[in-house]
């Protein structure tokens, strides 16, 4: 229990600053996170409606990707597993989160493409448009096919890749081939 107080206070303080990240123009988005703070089921802004649809996104593709290389994905390591529940997905997608997912949402905001227009308000909550959905997803798909320098091996890999090198490690550790699992860092 002790870790999941710490990564509740982790999580509260990264989205208390979360609007730091936004370029000005995003005022009014900034403004309504702010107020709301982070929220879902249904998400009650813009921002927490891309947060959680790119969530929703790296969840699903970290599905694919722990069967793909043997794990079960409904069996988590520090998430509890419940009937239905991609456990062991959500536990990989926690370092990747900022890496792939919040940084969309902050590209799609400071790059200016999304806007107030791309989102539907109704019953208290806010959802993607079907145009909002698809700029999300070519903005995501981007993401995942950025390079970068793998802290553990050296060599450039796509985000996309860097998933699956990832849930292998883990396998790796689970099946005691490997001593420890190194998370993906970038700086």
């Amino acid at each position: 229990m002790t870790l999941l107080g710490i990564e509740g206070t982790a999580a509260r303080m990264y989205f208390d600053s979360f609007t730091t990240m936004l370029s000005p123009h995003a005022a009014e988005f900034a403004a309504e996170f702010s107020a709301n703070g982070r929220n879902r089921r249904p998400p009650r802004d813009p921002i927490n409606a891309l947060l959680s649809f790119c969530y929703a996104m790296l969840t699903k593709d970290l599905v694919a990707v722990a069967l793909g290389v043997g794990l079960d994905a409904y069996l988590g390591i520090f998430h509890r597993s419940r009937h239905g529940r991609p456990a062991l997905a959500l536990d990989l997608a926690e370092e990747f989160r900022p890496l792939i997912a919040d940084s969309t949402v902050v590209g799609l905001i400071n790059n200016q493409e999304i806007g107030p227009n791309d989102f539907i308000r109704r019953g208290g909550g806010v959802a993607l448009t079907p145009a909002g959905r698809r700029t999300v997803l070519q903005a995501y798909e981007r993401r995942l096919d950025v390079e970068v320098r793998h802290p553990t091996f050296g060599y450039r890999i796509s985000y996309r890749r860097v998933l699956d090198v990832q849930a292998r490690i883990l396998a790796a550790v689970l099946i005691g081939e490997l001593l420890e699992y190194i998370p993906m860092t970038t700086r």
